[in-house]
């Protein structure tokens, strides 16, 4: 039996939402003899060792009573980092103005990665600014692959 991915999704986000923080993603990577299930979280002014600490033991207790988890795994809790993945719709209209690189699933102008910075997300399109007044508008089942860019200050 594999793993309910949508139930542990529903715990995490009861447990982040009574915490005062923001579910990012749940991720279920690595195999069967190891499974990793890793946990984002965010908040806007960082999230903290605590942070993680706080959901991790809340989760650990969840998933040992509702045990949508057959077998061992290690549970993970962490940042998104600067360089996170957007995942919802929501974060396309909420990281607007920061640089992003996009994946798509069939090309637009022949182009499969597009890089640029986001400009909002209108009518499930999300818009992106190539620069020289070039806007792209993108079908959000296009993209297969989204996250930020880091950008270095300037010196």
């Amino acid at each position: 039996m594999a793993a309910d991915v949508e139930s542990i999704r529903g715990m995490a986000e009861r447990v982040t939402a009574s915490e005062g923080l923001t579910l990012v993603d749940v991720e279920l990577r690595g195999g069967r003899a190891n499974p990793l299930l890793r946990i984002y979280i965010d908040k806007p002014q960082g999230v903290s060792h605590g942070d993680c600490e706080r959901v991790s033991e809340q989760m650990s207790a969840m998933l040992d009573v509702e045990d949508p988890f057959p077998g061992k795994y290690t549970l993970e809790v962490s940042s998104p980092g600067l360089d996170r993945k957007l995942v919802k719709a929501s974060d396309f209209q909420y990281f607007a103005g920061r640089r992003a690189r996009l994946v798509l699933r069939a090309p637009v102008d022949n182009q499969t990665v597009l890089e640029g910075r986001l400009a909002g997300l209108e009518s499930g399109r999300v818009r992106l600014d190539l620069g020289e007044g070039v806007i792209r508008e993108l079908e959000l089942p296009n993209i297969s692959k989204a996250k930020l860019v880091v950008e270095r200050p300037r010196s």
